[in-house]
């Protein structure tokens, strides 16, 4: 380092020059991802008994068109428990059939995907690998920070530890001794290895997703998803045009010169 410039910052600025780093780091998103799955995690092992609930955490699975994260899951007689995190704060707003949910904090807010559409693709990659039906394996979405609800939701999202609530509730036997064995072990044995090169991998696949996702045109009243509609009747019939999916509710729609 160039001694010159070493000693003409002050010496207190180096020293907050790591806490800086710490600070952004502590605020980045794959952070507070991690400190939500944390949070789970310590609230499974120590909550459910160990003896009926057995816990395997940050699960990444092949799939047809790449891989799966998995961030929990629950395997115990009363069924596999496909748990989503998410570390939010803010206003939550949402239903199970919305495609994109909202976040607000005080003036500002955002979309996000519906996390039970987001672990749907969890629950029926681990139903493939596992030869299990709909009634077998629940999927759990879980909110942890300073977070609350705004609509009402169903009875598997929950907030904090709501979740423990909702698996206790399931009494119901649906796998045997031996089944539940078997689900841990075919789990085990089908995962990826957990190494930086998967790791990368399922980043880059990721990030794919949400390129694509971006490059796709929205909806300018909502936001929400367009899809390609025809024109039924007039001088423009037969003619195509991208319409909110959420017609007739928004009737938003975007000029067609954008299918190009």
């Amino acid at each position: 380092m160039d001694h010159t410039l070493q000693n003409a910052i002050p010496m207190e600025i180096w020293y907050l020059i790591p806490l800086a780093i710490l600070v952004a780091v502590i605020k980045s998103p794959w952070f507070k991802g991690k400190a939500g799955e944390s949070v789970v995690n310590l609230t499974a092992r120590f909550s459910l008994d160990r003896t009926r609930y057995h816990l395997i955490k940050n699960v990444t699975l092949p799939t047809d068109d790449g891989t799966t994260q998995i961030d929990h899951i629950i395997v115990s007689r009363y069924g596999v428990f496909v748990v989503e995190t998410k570390n939010m704060k803010g206003w939550i707003f949402g239903s199970a059939k919305q495609r994109y949910w909202t976040q607000k904090i005080f003036k500002y807010s955002q979309k996000f995907q519906n996390p039970l559409h987001q672990n749907y693709k969890h629950v029926k990659t681990l139903q493939s690998l596992l030869g299990l039906t709909d009634e077998q394996v629940f999927s759990v979405v879980v909110f942890v920070g300073d977070s609350t609800f705004k609509t009402p939701m169903p009875e598997n999202v929950t907030h904090g530890g709501g979740y423990l609530r909702f698996i206790r509730a399931q009494t119901e036997e649906r796998l045997s001794d031996v089944e539940v064995r078997a689900v841990v072990e075919n789990v085990e044995s089908g995962r990826l290895v957990a190494s930086s090169r998967n790791h990368r991998k399922h980043v880059a696949h990721v990030k794919d997703i949400l390129a694509n996702k971006k490059s796709e045109p929205r909806c300018p009243k909502c936001k929400g998803e367009m899809v390609k509609r025809t024109v039924k009747r007039g001088v423009n019939a037969g003619s195509e045009f991208l319409g909110c999916k959420a017609f007739p509710r928004c009737r938003g729609t975007v000029d067609a010169s954008l299918l190009q």
